[in-house]
């Protein structure tokens, strides 16, 4: 048996085994966003002591001279041959921006969730009825209940009960009178972010928020990463579970404590979420998604014992899952579309969710269609030489002028660059003509003789033959190299030709769409000039966009809050049509089309 030692701390590791898997086994916070392919050179580790295997050539890719000198590797591609002792790189936690606000519709409130008090007839010795016969002829039918049929005799010892229902069905009994005491709390499960809000359910509206980074980021940044995981390592699932259902129960706690509630007093959960999230939230294997063809094992509104899940709520609390419509076309995007009453336009709009997945939904005058658009981790900060999450230290805006000026969250020194940073920044070069239709970096000789750009001549370096555009001159870190460039082509071609694909299935121009509307975590930063400016929507519809936020926050809201809204969701679910691109004749052509700034 062998030993890792870090954090001055040990664990037992077999040989046989990559860094990262180890350090992921003992949840010791690494990230790996390409899922320990060793595509993206975000596991970096310091070696300190021990016997591994030689540099592997794809981590030359992603390591300078220096950290070579420094001991510096990829945890991914290190294979402990003995004992090992190493320590992190930083490792410094960020506050993260994440998007918590969203636009709410006025709808009609009647919550699913209800309590009743009741004053209870006791038992004599002339009419000693049993306890369920009892309540049975005061209308409080327990039916084949058997949490709540042991609860009896400790109900009994009150002189009233508060029994609560769940859509009229009786879920559970309180002793005495709990009345003003009913909450629920709605999460949005997104690939990047979690975020839970809690909800006071007499006074039906959201009193707090909490959120926090989806800790299955650390297996992988899209969800096809975090299927292979599954796939890969024998107890994938039961990890992916784990750090998902701590994170929720972390946030319960959270909100419990700030708003000084108790969470026995929870009793529903609502969750919209991706497809992938909805397995793993359920520990249910999500493998069949990421193979053709591209089955999930449910998609429908479920409702789940929240104790079989482990959260941590009332003991007879619920979860209940919104539907969703395909492996990719999940109940966040449900959610989405019924808060923006896409079923019930007279209006062409298009919908669209932009993340590590592009998910568009096209309105034409209520007939809805949708795809989904393998966007990658570009967008999101990740699979960028210099990219982060939008956390603190990240540069989040760019213009390009005379200068070159960067607004960094946290107004600390950039240390990378964020999603919204990124297409900024591309714009901006796109602009200006620093790259070329294709994507390519022009030569520093092109830059000289032009005399509106040769101030930023300096800016372009060919190194080891490949070409960068540096943003800061002091700080060469912070570079757009031309891979970069061709992580967000791909990323914007994929959701562009996704676009371009909806409005040819349903018969629709450009010119003929009344709106489009931005949804999501990434999609609330990005300006509108950028969105145009790099290509992801076309420069026609510039004066038609509008954002709306968190719309799968604000969906599964709007489920506890409203039995009408339950039952809609389940209707969009089923009205939503899935279009597959890679089966759409001449789908390849148009992406390569896409790809051109």
């Amino acid at each position: 048996m062998n030993y890792l030692h870090i954090n001055n701390k040990q664990y037992k590791f077999t040989q046989g085994k990559s860094l990262l898997s180890i350090i992921q086994e003992n949840n010791l916070g690494m990230e790996s966003p390409c899922g320990g392919k060793g595509t993206c050179g975000k596991c970096k580790i310091k070696i300190i002591d021990g016997n591994i295997n030689d540099l592997a050539q794809e981590e030359l890719k992603f390591l300078n001279e220096e950290e070579i000198r420094n001991n510096i590797r990829l945890g991914c591609l290190v294979y402990p041959k003995g004992d090992l002792k190493v320590e992190f790189i930083n490792n410094e936690t960020e506050k993260h921006k994440i998007l918590t606000e969203g636009y709410m519709p006025d709808f009609e409130k009647s919550p699913v969730l209800t309590k009743k008090v009741y004053k209870l007839n006791k038992p004599t010795l002339e009419n000693n009825l049993s306890l369920e016969n009892i309540l049975n002829a005061q209308g409080i039918k327990i039916n084949n209940n058997y949490q709540v049929l042991k609860d009896l005799p400790n109900i009994f010892e009150n002189d009233e009960c508060s029994v609560i229902y769940l859509d009229d069905k009786l879920i559970g009994i309180e002793c005495r009178d709990t009345s003003e005491h009913l909450y629920s709390v709605a999460l949005d499960i997104g690939t990047t972010t979690v975020v839970a809000s809690l909800i006071d359910l007499n006074k039906q509206l959201e009193i707090d928020c909490e959120s926090d980074i989806n800790p299955q980021k650390e297996y992988g940044l899209d969800v096809l990463s975090r299927i292979n995981f599954c796939k890969t390592n024998e107890n994938g699932l039961d990890i992916l579970n784990k750090v998902l259902i701590d994170c929720i129960n972390d946030l319960i706690n959270k909100l419990c404590k700030k708003n000084n509630i108790k969470k026995e007093n929870i009793y529903e959960l609502a969750v919209a979420a991706n497809t992938t999230m909805m397995h793993t939230l359920i520990k249910i294997n999500p493998e069949s998604i990421g193979r053709a063809p591209y089955s999930p094992v449910f998609l429908s509104g479920k409702s789940i014992n929240a104790n079989d899940l482990g959260i941590s709520i009332s003991s007879f609390g619920r979860v209940y899952l919104l539907p969703g419509v395909s492996s990719y076309i999940g109940a966040d995007i449900v959610a989405g579309v019924c808060v923006c009453n896409l079923q019930k336009t007279d209006k062409n709009i298009l919908f669209i969710d932009i993340g590590t997945n592009g998910e568009i939904v096209l309105s034409k005058k209520s007939n809805l269609t949708s795809c989904s658009c393998a966007a990658g981790p570009a967008l999101e900060g990740m699979n960028i030489s210099c990219g982060m999450r939008a956390g603190d230290g990240a540069i989040e805006n760019i213009k390009i002028g005379e200068l070159i000026e960067k607004k960094v969250i946290g107004n600390k020194q950039p240390k990378g660059i964020c999603g919204s940073g990124i297409i900024d920044a591309i714009s901006e070069m796109a602009r200006l003509k620093i790259i070329g239709k294709t994507g390519r970096i022009q030569k520093r000789e092109s830059i000289e003789n032009d005399d509106t750009l040769k101030h930023l001549s300096e800016n372009i370096v060919d190194e080891n033959k490949k070409r960068k555009f540096i943003l800061d001159i002091n700080n060469p870190i912070l570079a757009i190299t031309q891979e970069d460039i061709r992580q967000v082509q791909l990323a914007k071609g994929a959701i562009l030709s996704g676009f371009y694909a909806l409005l040819k299935t349903m018969d629709i121009e450009i010119k003929s769409l009344d709106e489009v509307i931005i949804a999501g975590q990434f999609g609330k930063h990005l300006s509108v000039d950028s969105l145009v400016g790099v290509g992801i929507i076309p420069k026609e519809l510039k004066d038609k966009i509008n954002y709306i936020g968190n719309s799968s926050k604000t969906g599964a809201i709007m489920t506890l809050l409203s039995k009408d809204v339950r039952y809609e969701m389940e209707k969009i679910a089923m009205d939503i049509s899935y279009c597959e691109l890679s089966t759409e004749e001449g789908y390849e052509r148009l992406f390569t089309d896409c790809l051109k700034f």
